[in-house]
Formats: C-alpha cells, sequence, structure tokens
C-alpha cells in the first residue's frame, strides 16, 4: 500500500471545468489533495506520477477516451478508479468496469453518494497490491495485465516436445491453457480463423483502399494522414483487414479483445456484443466512414463485419 502523504492524493481526469471544482470539493472535503487534468493522456501521466488512492474519469473526453485511458492506468497502477460518465447503458458500465473500474457512477451524480462510494472503497484494502507488484502491460496484444505467466517454466528438451496445432480444429481445453513461455524452441503462430493469413503488402503494413495498417507500430494511416485510435479500435481494425472479406462476428471479435481468438467455450454475452457496436461506431466515425454507405467497414446484418469490396466505390 502507498505510505500515508500518497494515501490523501486523489487524481481527477475530467474536461468539464465545472465537473473538475465540484470533484475536488467533494475529496478535499474528506482529506485528500488533489490533482486536476483535462484529457485521458494527462491523466495516466498524473496516475504515474502521483500514485494516488483514488482516480475519477470522465469517458468521453479529447483524445482517449477514459475507457482507454483506464486500461492503461489499471495496467501499471493500483489506484482505485471511479467512472463517472452520461453514458448509463449496461454495455457501457459493463465495458468500463471490464477496462478496470472499481465504481461506475452516472453523470449527473449526486456528492454525497460520491462521498459514501469512496468511503466505502477505502473499507476495501487491495491487499493484492502488496505481495507483488503490478506489471507493465505490453504495447501490443491483449489489453489484460497480468495475463503473461510470473515466472517462466522451465525449459523442456526439445527431442520431448511436440505441438501440433491445426487452424481448422480448435485447441482442447489443455491446448488453450498453454502459454507462449511453453513453445519452445520455436514459437507457433496460429492464423486467423479459417487458415488465411492476409498477404502484407509493403513488409508490415495492411492495405485496404487508401487504409494503412502497421500491426507492429500500431500505427493507422487514412491517405496521409495518420488516425488517432484507442487500443480497442486498433485490434478491432487490425482483425477486419487481416481477415479482409471474410465476416467476424461480433462473438468473434470480442474473444479477439480478450485475447481468446482461438477458444470457444469462453461466454460472449448480449453486453458484449452491444459494446462491440459501440466501439465499430466510435471507429467508423474516426475513418469518417458510413454504415449506410460503408467505404471501409461494411456490416453483414444478423452476422458481423467484414472490409467492403475494392473494386465498389
Amino acid at each position: 500500500m502507498p505510505d500515508a502523504q500518497q494515501l490523501k492524493t486523489a487524481v481527477i481526469v475530467e474536461d468539464d471545468p465545472d465537473v473538475r471544482h465540484l470533484l475536488a470539493g467533494v475529496l478535499e472535503s474528506a482529506g485528500f489533495s488533489t490533482v486536476s487534468v483535462g484529457n485521458g493522456i494527462d491523466g495516466v501521466r498524473a496516475v504515474l506520477q502521483y500514485q494516488p488512492l483514488i482516480t475519477t474519469l470522465d469517458v468521453n473526453m479529447p483524445g482517449i477516451d477514459g475507457f482507454e485511458a483506464a486500461r492503461r492506468i489499471r495496467a501499471q497502477s493500483d489506484t482505485y478508479i471511479i467512472m463517472l460518465t452520461a453514458l448509463d447503458e449496461e454495455a457501457d458500465v459493463v465495458l468500463g468496469l471490464s477496462a478496470g473500474a472499481d465504481e461506475y457512477l452516472n453523470k449527473p451524480f449526486r456528492p454525497r453518494e460520491l462521498r459514501a462510494r469512496i468511503d466505502a472503497l477505502l473499507r476495501r484494502p487491495r491487499t493484492a497490491a502488496a505481495a507483488a507488484p503490478v506489471r507493465r502491460q505490453e504495447q501490443s496484444g491483449p489489453s489484460f495485465p497480468g495475463a503473461a505467466a510470473a515466472t517462466p517454466p522451465a525449459p523442456v528438451p526439445a527431442e520431448n516436445q511436440t505441438f501440433v496445432l491445426s487452424p481448422s480444429t480448435p485447441p482442447s481445453d489443455s491446448a488453450s491453457r498453454m502459454t507462449p513461455d511453453v513453445i519452445t524452441p520455436t514459437q507457433v503462430v496460429l492464423p486467423p480463423e479459417g487458415g488465411v493469413v492476409a498477404p502484407r503488402a509493403d513488409g508490415t503494413w495492411l492495405t485496404h483502399r487508401d487504409l494503412r495498417l502497421n500491426p507492429e507500430t500500431r500505427i493507422v494511416l487514412l491517405g496521409d494522414h495518420e488516425v488517432d485510435l484507442t487500443r480497442t479500435e486498433f485490434d478491432l481494425l487490425s482483425a477486419l483487414m487481416e481477415s479482409k472479406r471474410r465476416v467476424r462476428s461480433k462473438a468473434d471479435l470480442t474473444l479477439v479483445l480478450r485475447g481468446e481468438s482461438y477458444v470457444t467455450s469462453y461466454f460472449v454475452g448480449e453486453a458484449d456484443k452491444r459494446a462491440i457496436e459501440a466501439h465499430m461506431t466510435n471507429l467508423r466515425r474516426k475513418l469518417g466512414d458510413s454504415a449506410a454507405q460503408p467505404r471501409y467497414i461494411e456490416t453483414v446484418r444478423g452476422v458481423g463485419y467484414r472490409l467492403t469490396s475494392e473494386l465498389t466505390a
């Protein structure tokens, strides 16, 4: 747990000055010193710098949204995250909590209720945080901190290793639980469902019309302009560009975001599918695309999404 001085620190990430002022008043009346910032990027930096006990997060902010900010914060900090937003759909609540939030409170919020929720959080100390350091999340791959094994397994002699993984057959339960560290000396990489990996033009770039995506540097270019995407939006677009014209269902894309693309035994609920729809709406908006007249991503009604044809206007 942080020391006594850090226990009295709270970071407020909110782009509305009036709401920032109200939050500062509530937290300072509870004995916290406050640090206020107006966007997600500065919010992540403030959390890493001040190591607060409490962090409040808005969702709709300039730069990265509150969901992505929560993922980045949770990957590197055990601060209590309270998400404050006008988004009150079930899918938004599920998305916020799965991104790492400890509380999800709708705006307009009641200051006394917020104070009570803060007190309730402080009655549940993070005992696990003192036992092991928080791992830093990798820059690519599924957005699940701590997914890697804490210590690598003992090396297995090459002559004793046999791995036969077929892309057309779902792996067994035991195979699905193997970590990449077990596969030595050669790393096995499965192609996406369907067994076909899209050819990558120009080295590592995936291309579709004037849209280009680099999976290694996680850069997306629309013409000559770079597009600022959240981690989730990038992963969705990457999955679609890998698959080209093959349809990816909402359940399939949910598993991609979880890092469980090749495991079929995980539950995907309606809230997960609605979250995919919300992310796809934001992705299309950033690409200047339209669901009614798609240029890059088209909806296959009742099934999922795929890239448009290269030949259509």
